[in-house]
């Protein structure tokens, strides 16, 4: 075996990644959208940026005529450092073939059962602690009588 330092060949650089290189189908881009909002959830300009690329991946020059928006417009909007319209996202979006669709969000680790069990038990004291006109006139009584014999 020989330690010589084996070159690279000159055509063989690395070349920075696109994502837009590997989204054909609205398939694809919807996977690569949900993998980006999973990943960077709340970032906005993250998430705009990603929809930019799946319409560069689809062809800008297409989106922009769906949309009816112009195609620098959208690069400028698109690139992470614009601030589009939620209506000029939604129009991208059906461009590129996906849909905005509401989602819950699940706030707590405890179940919805334990906060119902808690709830219960809050209700629960409320009640012990709430006395009936009766009771009240029985307790009245009863500590009238005891504060008798003390005399």
């Amino acid at each position: 075996m020989s330690n010589a330092k084996k070159e690279m060949p000159a055509g063989a650089a690395l070349s920075p990644f696109d994502a837009a290189d590997y989204l054909h189908s609205p398939e694809d881009v919807t996977a690569f959208l949900e993998a980006v909002l999973e990943d960077y959830d709340g970032d906005s300009r993250v998430i705009v940026k990603a929809l930019g690329v799946a319409a560069r991946a689809l062809g800008m020059q297409k989106i922009a005529k769906e949309t009816g928006l112009n195609r620098e417009g959208l690069y400028q909007a698109l690139s992470g450092k614009g601030n589009p319209s939620f209506d000029t996202v939604l129009k991208v979006m059906n461009a590129v073939g996906v849909e905005f669709r509401p989602k819950p969000i699940i706030r707590s680790s405890r179940p919805a059962s334990s906060r119902r069990i808690r709830k219960a038990k809050a209700s629960r004291k409320q009640i012990r602690t709430r006395r009936t006109p009766a009771k009240a006139k029985k307790r009245s009584q009863s500590s009238s009588t005891k504060a008798r014999r003390s005399r």
